[in-house]
Parts: C-alpha cells; structure tokens; sequence
C-alpha cells in the first residue's frame, strides 16, 4: 500500500485576525458560505478545512467573539497569493459582519498528541462512530492511542449532524503531520475531522 507523503511545506495553516462582534454559536455553514463566496476553490480543494471559531463561552445562542479570536484555514502552501485577497473583506456570517486582517501562514507541527474539536458521525452511537474512525486509521497506517470525547450536534442544512470530539496521542511524527493532512471524515469545511496538536493529552478536555 502507498500511504500519502507528509509534507510541512504542502499543507499550512492560514491566520487571519478577526474584527466582529458577535456569531451565532451554530454558525459553521453560514462562515463556509461567506468565505466560499469569496474564494471559490474551498469546495474543489479535496484537503481544505475551515477551523471552528473560538466564541466566549455561555448559554446564549449568539456568542461574542474574543479578541484572540482567528479565522484559520488549512490549505495548501501554494494558496497564499489567493488568500492575500481577503485581507480586508468584510463577510457577512447569518448577518453578523466579520473583517479579515493581514493573513500569515503557520507550518503544521508534528506533535505526539492531536486533538479535534469535532469529527462529523453518521449517528449518536459512539460504537459505530470509533469503529468508522479506526478503519480510516488503519487505511492511514496511524497508530496512537484513540479517545473519544464529547458528543455534539450542528445544524446542516437545515438537519441535525452528529459529532463527537476525538484524541489521539503517542504519534510518530510522520503519522502526527499525515493525520493533519488528511483529516478524519466529512465535512471538513464545517469545521469536521480537523486535528490540531496539543502538548499532552492532560491538557485536552475531551
């Protein structure tokens, strides 16, 4: 079997500060929409993600964005000169305003432990979920220690979507950069299946 080549200089993160006020929590397809809007190859582009946004914590559905909030997006390198034509736009995100800052680019790093906010599932059987998640593991030939963590939902067009929060640690670091590469499941451009690093598996609330 031929496994994908992991490659700092293919895949980056993409940082764009973020001016706003305020975004509904549930506001992932709303931001794909804003930003493919502006950039019509994220639906072509087979490795591209969109990270969730960081919102203040609460109870309300309209959340307020943090000053160290950013917009990242996982792309390819050569992407640069492209994503440079944000800085400045204004997106509408379900009619809350979000302005981009000066973009810079942050190379993946291939750390023992990695972490996903949400990884999309086809139920609420965190079973049948972990049983999806090591077949596409062992096509990947990533090893690690799995942990499934918290189950949630998000709205997609208009449905009820599934997910589950996901740690994997004690990663070789090629398996670490092929994982961030690749991602696990659908939906990466509503913020699914995107693993980020974390220094140890203490510091992630799964």
């Amino acid at each position: 079997m031929t496994l994908p080549v992991a490659s700092q200089e293919s895949v980056v993160e993409a940082v764009f500060p973020l001016e706003g006020k305020a975004l509904p929590r549930d506001h992932a397809q709303a931001l794909l929409h804003a930003l493919a809007g502006q950039l019509p190859w994220l639906h072509e582009d087979v490795g591209a993600g969109i990270h969730p946004l960081k919102l203040v914590s609460g109870p309300e559905s309209l959340a307020l964005l943090s000053q160290r909030t950013r917009l990242i997006l996982r792309v390819q390198a050569n992407r640069l000169d492209e994503l440079k034509a944000l800085v400045g736009v204004r997106l509408d995100v379900a009619g809350h305003a979000l302005c981009l800052g000066a973009v810079h680019l942050r190379a993946l790093q291939p750390l023992a432990t990695l972490y996903a906010y949400r990884v999309a599932a086809s139920s609420v059987d965190e079973s049948a979920f972990m049983q999806a998640m090591e077949a596409e593991l062992a096509a990947l030939a990533i090893a690690g220690e799995r942990v499934c963590g918290k189950r949630q939902s998000m709205r997609v067009d208009g449905r009820e979507m599934t997910t589950f929060s996901m740690m994997l640690h004690g990663l070789a670091p090629e398996q670490s950069l092929r994982l961030q590469q690749h991602g696990l499941g659908p939906h990466r451009l509503l913020g699914c299946g995107l693993f980020v690093p974390h220094k140890s598996a203490a510091a992630v609330g799964v």
